[in-house]
Order: structure tokens, then C-alpha cells, then sequence
């Protein structure tokens, strides 16, 4: 896409009004000087979703999220930012036309548009032949058979593709479409020896594969009988990324948004099982493994992954690497067991919508079975625990609460019998940050490790540089680096400061593209939240939270020594516990006059 020029996003902004948008999707009631309703991103009975007009922001106190007009659509959409833009652009009259866009861009935005219309083409042949056609009457069959009446099949827009070699060919030739299209959208491909291009789908039940905005990129092919392969699957192509797209997203979007939480599963016919049962925040991979693209979809829509894949030897190891995938994002990832033989669509059938409700509730965190795995398929030799515990400090590795961590470290220490403060340091030297964090981040340090200490404090000297001018100037001059021990609180904060007009005043419209979705939230909690009197003294609110930012690093230091102290008396060496214990006493003196 080529950049859209910052005037005309700021003309956009200017002219959208964030309430009548919202009370497009939802009922808004005025509430003080903000307008309240039910969080469309999560299931809630009290409105605890505020959206405020002066500010052009939403927040919801409920959930935490939170953001501009823009992020809105982009969340209830599952737009890009661009198209968001377009969106509100064409809402309000503003043509939006994009800055340096190359010969070659525009010629592959019109194969890209081209291959959208092949797809649609195909999916509408497909379609019709499936509800209407003689040729599609096995294919119906088969649906009546497996318990699939016509509700489903319409919202799935699923098809059927005939016996003959030509036929979609054929049909594609007649609606104008080259044959170059057609074999670029992967639904033909060339014949050998001088026969002409045959159809790729051949009397196969069609899944059609959609995109957030609904539209056909892909489809999936099943049998009918037990002829292999029981699947084939479209190729990638200018429109269609396998690793990019999940089975049935489009369909589930509004569900996981109100239940805050996805079901993964492995199978087209399970998504469409679980649709037809009312478990309709179900998806599906197509045809690989879960991958970080599509990780960073589903936290769009839900907080909570359930996985559910086949008990054997295939689907744990699908399973392990889905956990891999997901854990980064700063996803609750569960397990869900299915009994013996069972998926969720054959088990659906034998035991019901409460059958499956009891797998769902008896769903254990995906660590935890990966912890029972490696420790049972490990021997319990020394070497094979900690083989074990290796494996599972490398995931342990990936979550991104400090919390988080801490107790699943006790709790690998009790299981192999292995020091906890050894398995922190080694998670502590080996810990990334998680890709989902847009600003780059520097290398782990002491300063970092304290951040989850110090994150209400920070947020308060967040609040202060919103409410306060002085407060703000005083943070410039003694630095963020100094102030802020988080990355993330850090970078809102310099942000702020940018914000900053010539007069060193800020604008009622603080929240732009530039941060990412979880700085939005804060920022928007942040300017949303009343007084209530905190800020009376902003001076004494500042020299606080200064104080506990020292007194945090203090306290990270005493642990340092700690470790430094026990390693010295290991090696025998006097002069270094002797230096180290005269630092800690300074540093225990300093804290007391802090107190």
C-alpha cells in the first residue's frame, strides 16, 4: 500500500465524530460528560465501555481496551489501518489518495483485485451447484448424511465441484476471466501434451477460504469417499497466504469478541460442527501448522485460546507448536482432551452440546500438559530432568508476564527438584522480549526485571504528565530513561512529550496510529480516568514516584548481591563477600532513610 498523507488522516479525524460512530455498532447512552454501552469486545451486563466525544477516544474498563476512531472500526472490522482510514474516509467525504505509489504496486493491486474476482467467480459456481444443481445432488447427500442442513451451508457458502475436467474452466472462460487468472488464483491448472487447462477441484465438497472483510481467497476440496488425498487445498497465491489466514475467522469474529476467547481446531467439518452446536468463536488452520501471523489474528478478537487437536502422537506435537505460536502474544493458551477416537464434530454427535461443554470446562493451561509431557518422555536420570527442564524453561521463556513466569518456575522447581533461583537466572538471561511489541527493545536488564514492581507508579506519573504542565516539563528535564524502568511505560511517556505544542501544552486528540493497540488502551484509560482528587499535590505525587523508582532499583541491586554473594563464598573469596557486604549495608541504610 502506499502511505497515506498525515493531512488527510488529520482531515478524517477532524471530521468523524468517535459517538456517532460507535452508535453505529452499538446503542450509546450519555453519561456525564462521556456516552456509555456494552462493550462490543466483551460479554458484560453493566456498561463499563465509555466513549468520549472532546477526546474522539473509547475505553472500556472492563476489558481494558481502548483507542481513537481509527482503532475502533480496525477492532470491530479487522481492518488494516489504510482501509480504516478509506472506511471513514468515504463516511464523512474525504477521497483518500495515497502518496508514491509505484507502476508496479498498482499493477499488482489490480492482479490482486483481478484474483479476488476469479475467487468470487468460482465460489458462486461452486455454490449454486451445491444448492441447486443435478450435478451437485451427491454432494448434497453427503451434508443431509453428516447432519448439515442448508443454515450452514449458506453462511459458509459452501460448494461443490463437479466430475468433469473442463467445468470450472469453462464457467470462468465465460464470465471474461483469462486463463491466466484463473490459473494465477490456483482453480485450474495447465493441461500436458497439448490438452487444454483441467479444473484443480474434481467432485470434492468446497470450503470456501475467506479474508476478514468476507471475501474469497482459497478454498479447501474434501472427498466424498475414501479416495486419497481425503483434502487438497488451494496453493498460495497473490491473495492467499496460508500462514496468514484462519478457516472460518470471518464467521467467528463477533463471537470471540463477547466470549473473549477462540476454539482452534483442525478440521474444516469441526469448525462448521462447532458453528452448528453454538460454539461459534470456532477456527481452523489450513493445512499447516498454527504460525505467529495467525496468533497475532486471534489476539484481536479473544485473550483465551482453547486448543483442540487429535489425542495422538501428530496432533500433541501440533499442539506444542501452536503453544510455541501463541504464548508470546500474551495469549491464556488451554488444552482441550477429546476422549478416545473422538473429534469435535464426531463427539458432538454421540454426546451433545453438554458433552462438549464438559471437555471445554475440564481444559488445563497448555504449559502445564507440556510440563507433564517432557518430564514423562524424558528418563529420570539426571541428565534426562534436566533435559526436561531445559525444554521447559525454553517456553517458559515465552511468556510475557513476569507473574506468569515466576509461578510456573516454582512450579517446575517442585517437580524436578531443581533451585528456583537457578531456573530464574537462567530464564533471565535467555528472556526476549515478545514480537509483538512494535517499538524496538533494548537487551534485558536489572532495570527491566523491576518493571512489574513499579507499573502502578508509572502509570501514575503517566496520569501526572496528562493533568499537569509543570509535571510534565519536570519529567523532560530529568529524562524518561530515568523515570520509567518499562519499555512500554518509557515509550508512552516520550511520546507524550512529543505531543507537546509550542506553548508545552497538549491536544485533546492524543492517540494516533504511531502507538500500538495495547499503548491506546493505557492512554485512553488514562485520559478517561476522573481526578477523584489524587493529583491535589502533583509535587508530592512526583517526588513519589521518583523515590519508588530508586528505592525499585535499589531493591534489584540487593538481589544481585545476593546471587554475587553465594558465587564468592563458593569460590572462597574473602575480598569480594567482604565488598559485597559492605554494599549491601550502604544500600540497606539508603532504603531506610527512603522510608
Amino acid at each position: 500500500m502506499g502511505r497515506i498523507a498525515e493531512e488527510k488522516i488529520q482531515e478524517i479525524r477532524d471530521r468523524v465524530d468517535i459517538v456517532e460512530v460507535v452508535s453505529g455498532y452499538l446503542p450509546l447512552k450519555r453519561s456525564g460528560v462521556n456516552h456509555q454501552g456494552l462493550c462490543p469486545f466483551h460479554q458484560e451486563k453493566s456498561p463499563s465501555f465509555n466513549v468520549n466525544a472532546s477526546r474522539q477516544i473509547f475505553h472500556c474498563f472492563g476489558c481494558g481496551v481502548g483507542g481513537n476512531v481509527f482503532s475502533f472500526v480496525m477492532r470491530m472490522e479487522g481492518l488494516s489501518f489504510p482501509d480504516a482510514v478509506r472506511r471513514l474516509g468515504e463516511k464523512v467525504g474525504v477521497e483518500v489518495e495515497e502518496e508514491a505509489v509505484s507502476p508496479a504496486e498498482i499493477r499488482r493491486r489490480e492482479v490482486r483485485e483481478r484474483l479476488l474476482r476469479v475467487n468470487e467467480a468460482a465460489g458462486a459456481f461452486y455454490h449454486q451447484l451445491l444448492l441447486e444443481d443435478e450435478a451437485g445432488a451427491s454432494g448434497r447427500r453427503y451434508l443431509r448424511q453428516r447432519g448439515y442442513a442448508g443454515e450452514t451451508v449458506r453462511s459458509f457458502q459452501l460448494g461443490f465441484a463437479p466430475e468433469g475436467w473442463e467445468s470450472l474452466a469453462t464457467h470462468l472462460a465465460g464470465e471474461n476471466f483469462s486463463v491466466e487468472e484463473a490459473r494465477m488464483a490456483g482453480l485450474v491448472r495447465p493441461g500436458k501434451q497439448g490438452r487444454g487447462d483441467y479444473d484443480l477441484f474434481r467432485n470434492r465438497l468446497l470450503f470456501p477460504i475467506q479474508d476478514l472483510q468476507g471475501r474469497m481467497v482459497a478454498f479447501g476440496g474434501r472427498v466424498l469417499d475414501d479416495s486419497l488425498p481425503k483434502y487438497i487445498n488451494s496453493p498460495e497465491t497473490e491473495v492467499y497466504h496460508k500462514g496468514q489466514v484462519l478457516y472460518g475467522l470471518y464467521q467467528a469474529r463477533d463471537a470471540m469478541r463477547h466470549s473473549n476467547e477462540a476454539l482452534v481446531v483442525e478440521g474444516y467439518f469441526d469448525v462448521l460442527a462447532l458453528h452448528r452446536a453454538g460454539f461459534a468463536g470456532a477456527v481452523a488452520t489450513c493445512g499447516t501448522a498454527l504460525t505467529a501471523d495467525h496468533a497475532r489474528l486471534l489476539k484481536r478478537y479473544a485473550d483465551k485460546v482453547l486448543l483442540i487437536f487429535d489425542e495422538d502422537a501428530a496432533g500433541k506435537q501440533a499442539t506444542f507448536r501452536a503453544m510455541d505460536a501463541l504464548l508470546p502474544v500474551g495469549l491464556a493458551v488451554s488444552v482441550v482432551a477429546m476422549p478416545a477416537g473422538e473429534d469435535p464434530d464426531s463427539l458432538l454427535k454421540a454426546r451433545g452440546e453438554e458433552g462438549f461443554r464438559d471437555c471445554l470446562a475440564a481444559a488445563r493451561p497448555v504449559l502445564e500438559v507440556f510440563i507433564e509431557d517432557r518430564l514423562h518422555n524424558n528418563d529420570q536420570s539426571v541428565e534426562g530432568r534436566a533435559r526436561a527442564a531445559e525444554q521447559v524453561l525454553e517456553r517458559i521463556r515465552l511468556l510475557p508476564g513476569d507473574l506468569e513466569r515466576s509461578l510456573y518456575l516454582k512450579r517446575l522447581a517442585a517437580l524436578t527438584g531443581l533451585d528456583v533461583e537457578l531456573l530464574q537466572s537462567k530464564v533471565r538471561g535467555g528472556h526476549v522480549a515478545p514480537p509483538t511489541v512494535r517499538r524496538a527493545a533494548p537487551p534485558p536488564s536489572p532495570v527491566r526485571a523491576t518493571a512489574q514492581e513499579t507499573g502502578q507508579t508509572q502509570k501514575y506519573l503517566l496520569r501526572l504528565m496528562l493533568v499537569d504542565d509543570r509535571q510534565r516539563r519536570q519529567v523532560r528535564e530529568e529524562g524518561t530513561a530515568k523515570l520509567f524502568l518499562d519499555e512500554f511505560f518509557s515509550s508512552l511517556a516520550d511520546y507524550l512529550l512529543s505531543c507537546e505544542d509550542q506553548e508545552g501544552r497538549l491536544p485533546a486528540n492524543l492517540i494516533d496510529a504511531s502507538l500500538d493497540e495495547s499503548q491506546q488502551s493505557l492512554l485512553a484509560s488514562l485520559v478517561l480516568q476522573e481526578d477523584q482528587g489524587w493529583a491535589d499535590n502533583p509535587e508530592k505525587i512526583f517526588t513519589d514516584c521518583r523515590r519508588a523508582v530508586s528505592n525499585s532499583l535499589l531493591k534489584q541491586r540487593l538481589r544481585e548481591i545476593r546471587h554475587l554473594e553465594e558465587e564468592a563464598q563458593r569460590n572462597n573469596d574473602e575480598a569480594a563477600q567482604e565488598r559485597y557486604l559492605r554494599e549491601r549495608t550502604e544500600i540497606n541504610q539508603k532504603l531506610k532513610k527512603k522510608l
